[in-house]
């Protein structure tokens, strides 16, 4: 694995350190670096009108893949997969996306306090002229929480920048009673899945097969 090289079009530093833990080296490919034409990220993650949570995060993820495949061809950069992955809180149909500040971080914490949310999380990998995805999606279960809690939780500054408002593996994780599917999924990037797609479109033999 060690010899296997990508590009991580995130600036999410949990997504690249669960690269690392795999043995994947990666350099991360940012938007809006010198010279480059801007891009405009709030556009690609509107939410559209009826659109459903899993349709949402698929469709982002695809978005920012076409973009990085652009700014990867713009930069003349040397060949290699490019991955790309997004991820969003669902309250049965409702997105809860990257809080505005602190009182609307409270806000989501607070409806999801006591209840049982999904998390979805898509990857998609563009490897020459082939492009694969995937999708994970897991249950999180808050246990009650105070407003004392909330309030709390929310002068981390841990929630900001993060769909839900929350990160699973920082302060919140007091507050998680159980979760059913992805760990890594929940913290933005589903290593089996990831790995599953290195393997299809990336050198052969760059991945084991099995531990």
């Amino acid at each position: 694995m060690s010899q296997f090289f990508i590009y991580l079009a995130s600036q999410s530093p949990r997504r690249s350190q669960l690269l690392t833990q795999i043995g994947v080296r990666h350099e991360v490919l940012l938007a809006n670096a010198a010279g480059d034409a801007p891009e405009d990220a709030e556009a690609i993650e509107a939410v559209l009108p009826g659109e459903a949570p899993s349709d949402y995060v698929q469709r982002v993820t695809r978005l920012k893949l076409d973009a990085a495949v652009q700014r990867h061809a713009r930069r003349g950069l040397p060949p290699a997969p490019i991955l790309c992955a997004d991820t969003t809180v669902a309250l049965g149909s409702a997105i809860l996306g990257k809080p505005a500040d602190a009182q609307d971080a409270a806000r989501m914490l607070g409806l999801l306090a006591g209840r049982e949310h999904t998390v979805l999380t898509a990857v998609a990998l563009q490897c020459g002229e082939r492009r694969a995805a995937a999708l994970s999606v897991s249950s999180v279960h808050f246990a009650d929480m105070t407003r004392e809690q909330i309030v709390a939780y929310v002068a981390t500054g841990e929630p900001l920048g993060k769909a839900g408002a929350y990160g699973i593996q920082g302060h919140a994780a007091m507050h998680v009673r159980s979760i059913e599917g992805s760990y890594s999924g929940i913290m933005g990037l589903p290593l089996f899945e990831t790995a599953a797609l290195l393997r299809a479109l990336g050198p052969a033999g760059a991945l084991p097969l099995s531990t």
